[in-house]
């Protein structure tokens, strides 16, 4: 194996530290326990910068918009030869799976149902509420976590795959920092984007853990869904993702994102024509276009004349932190798998293909649970109070035929991601403590490979969703500056790119 990197021995001990620091008893360490310190600095964290994180996010989606209609969208990520090495198909499914995948399965019944009893204005279980719900849910989905992790996957394709440089975050900032990106600085930009990576990836690990358990439990009398049983998913998940991350990008990971969509499409299309149809596209087609004209007015939302109002915090600035928490692990990942495409066909595939499913998605799965729920008074709602919103997407699938066996099929595909998402975070984290190694050996995926299990299940340990929603706010804050940063670089050396000059003999013949 090659010599370690300071970015990897600095990454380790920082976690393995923090997963102790989890697993030791409250009587041992009192109230400096690892759940006390994370509330107490994600308390400050939204009270004192939760408008960062909305401006933060909207202006990456300002960015990336408008780049595409600039002279830059024609360059290639690579050399001006270069052609992408995926299909369409192929790699769509591969951002797909990495970029949304578990989180995706887990809040697409229980997001709008959540917004639908309690709206960020007014009353709840109303036809306005329902309205708002799948509007707020398209927007929590939709262009802002696309933008994000097409700025740092932009960023690095460019500069890996055009630039020559070694596929690592600090040398994006090199336009910026210059050689301090071979120093400390730059040891200390990796070491953010890993710790970022660690603890957004766990965040969806355990999400995929307790929707699972949750399953489980729904479906089979005596069996719990007690952190015991998320343990035993995680340990057993854990070693499927191990053997998957051994046999490489080509293999592992294509295959499985292949299968990901292929569930994943068959799930919904059963869903869309066993539910109601017509309700669940006319839903879609009304809020695309809610959610197109209110864009500006959700994208700097705020409530300074309520102070008492949490749902902004509870849901808008979460995502947009889980989001920035995700970017390097995406962001590495899609840029791994983009070379060849122009940065317009990168960014209008990133931005618009995962958007539109994502928004079809909701109306099937959100808009079903508001049917049963606002017209055929199913307890929809009631069953999401009583056992947990990780059981939402199960509560509605019942109430249609084949219900165990579509069950058992979502079981399949959340597990499927939970791997997908596992073995490409092995391979990124890898790739980024290992000088950009665009094939990092085994052993260090193995590493990170355990690191980010154990990381899921002290988090479960130690508060649930809570404490899962808690440490993505807290690791999205220092890289969410070190994004900003990268679109000043990108934008630096895109300047210096050199465009071919047609004189006015050649424009006159073309014109001829």
């Amino acid at each position: 194996m090659k010599r370690l990197t300071p970015v990897f021995i600095l990454s380790l001990i920082v976690s393995v530290l923090f997963i102790l620091w989890g697993a030791l008893p409250k009587s041992i360490i009192g109230s400096a326990n690892l759940s006390n310190v994370t509330t107490l600095i994600h308390g400050f964290i939204i009270e004192k910068f939760g408008w960062f994180y909305l401006l933060t996010a909207t202006f990456f989606l300002i960015f990336a918009i408008g780049l595409i209609f600039t002279k830059y969208g024609n360059i290639k990520l690579g050399n001006d030869d270069d052609e992408p090495k995926y299909s369409y198909l192929s790699w769509f499914a591969m951002l797909f799976s990495a970029g949304m995948g578990i989180g995706l399965v887990f809040w697409g019944v229980s997001e709008p149902m959540n917004h639908y009893s309690a709206p960020p204005s007014g009353e709840g279980f109303t036809d306005e509420s329902a309205r708002a719900a799948m509007r707020y849910s398209f927007f929590h989905w939709g262009l802002h976590p696309w933008a994000i992790y097409s700025v740092i996957a932009l960023s690095l394709a460019y500069f890996t795959f055009r630039k020559n440089q070694n596929g690592v975050i600090s040398n994006i900032l090199r336009p910026l920092i210059g050689d301090r990106a071979d120093g400390k600085a730059g040891v200390l930009v990796d070491f953010l984007a890993v710790f970022a990576t660690i603890f957004g990836v766990a965040t969806s690990l355990g999400l995929g853990a307790i929707q699972i358990s949750a399953g489980v439990s729904y479906l089979f009398d005596g069996i719990s869904n007690t952190f015991s049983t998320q343990l035993i998913i995680i340990v057993i998940v854990t070693f499927l993702f191990m053997l998957s991350a051994q046999t490489g990008l080509d293999k592992g990971i294509k295959i499985l994102s292949n299968v990901n969509i292929i569930l994943a499409i068959a799930l919904m299309l059963f869903l869309l024509f066993a539910g109601p149809t017509n309700f669940i596209m006319d839903l879609f087609t009304t809020t695309i276009g809610g959610y197109l004209q209110n864009l500006t007015y959700m994208s700097f939302r705020l409530t300074p004349f309520n102070e008492e109002s949490t749902w902004v915090q509870d849901w808008t600035i979460f995502y947009w932190a889980w989001w920035i928490s995700w970017a390097p692990f995406v962001g590495t990942f899609i840029a791994r798998i983009s070379r060849g495409r122009t940065i317009r066909e990168f960014l209008i595939g990133v931005l618009a293909v995962p958007t539109i499913f994502g928004a079809l998605w909701f109306s099937v799965f959100g808009g079903s649970a508001l049917y049963l729920q606002h017209f055929m008074k199913k307890p929809i709602m009631d069953i999401v109070n009583d056992k947990g919103m990780e059981v939402a997407l199960f509560a509605v699938l019942e109430q249609f035929p084949f219900g165990m066996f579509m069950s058992l099929l979502a079981i399949l595909l959340i597990s499927t991601f939970f791997i997908t998402s596992a073995d490409s975070a092995t391979f990124v984290l890898g790739m980024q403590t290992t000088d950009g190694d665009l094939n990092p050996p085994n052993k260090i995926k193995f590493v990170w490979g355990f690191i980010q299990s154990a990381a899921a299940a002290v988090l479960l340990w130690i508060g649930g969703l809570e404490a899962l929603q808690r440490a993505s706010i807290i690791a999205a804050l220092p890289f969410a500056v070190i994004m900003i940063l990268m679109v000043i670089s990108l934008m630096k050396s895109l300047r210096r790119e050199k465009f071919p000059v047609m004189n006015r003999t050649e424009t006159k013949k073309d014109t001829l």
